[in-house]
């Protein structure tokens, strides 16, 4: 299991568009469709990553607690389901619908959008204030497998908590930590880390 850091992407940058795939509904959604009236989270990740089976259940009380409060919110998958089948969009929709996404869980299926928003891990996290500048990048929180810390969600509450207050959100932001993206051969982005 190789760790590798998000690659913290330049705070202001406007989010990138996409039109990608809701394996749940079998609809496309756009950052249009996703966009929230206050904030709009994105968040990559997958199935079979240890790092993002550690808080998927918490990642599911984020959206509850935040979505009916005018933030957007998405996960996606990039993975490349011919190396990792359980990545794909049939096993996708099986754990969205097993955890009860209340957010649509996209299939990058080109893995085009992890590479306009230069994802490097699994989990990676992108929070948009209401104009889609980006105001947070980085991690959950600090849990990791076998680290015994709660998974909380805490780095990523605060920021929606301040941007939700009309309040700034501190610069000093720490990298998500997680598998890689699961490039397609020939398609890893020069920003990528080492397949693990």
């Amino acid at each position: 299991m190789a760790a590798v850091p998000s690659t913290m992407l330049e705070l202001g940058t406007r989010a990138p568009k996409f039109s990608l795939n809701d394996t749940v509904s079998g609809q496309h959604q756009t950052l249009e469709d996703i966009r929230g009236e206050n904030a709009t989270l994105l968040a990559f990740i997958c199935n079979h990553c240890p790092y993002v089976k550690l808080l998927k259940e918490e990642l599911v009380r984020v959206g509850q607690d935040y979505m009916d409060r005018g933030v957007g919110m998405a996960a996606i998958s990039s993975n490349d389901a011919d190396q990792y089948p359980e990545d794909g969009p049939e096993a996708m929709r099986e754990d969205a619908l097993r955890l009860q996404y209340p957010f649509p869980y996209l299939w990058d299926e080109d893995q085009s959008a992890a590479k306009a928003y230069r994802a490097a891990c699994t989990p990676d996290f992108f929070l948009f204030d209401a104009d889609l500048k980006l105001i947070y990048r980085g991690r959950f929180d600090a849990a990791r497998p076998g680290n015994g810390i709660p998974v909380t969600g805490r780095d990523l509450r605060v920021a929606m908590d301040a941007v939700l207050a009309g309040k700034p959100v501190s610069d000093e932001q720490i990298p998500s930590i997680g598998c890689n993206i699961k490039w397609k051969s020939g398609q890893e982005p020069e920003y990528h880390g080492k397949n693990g």
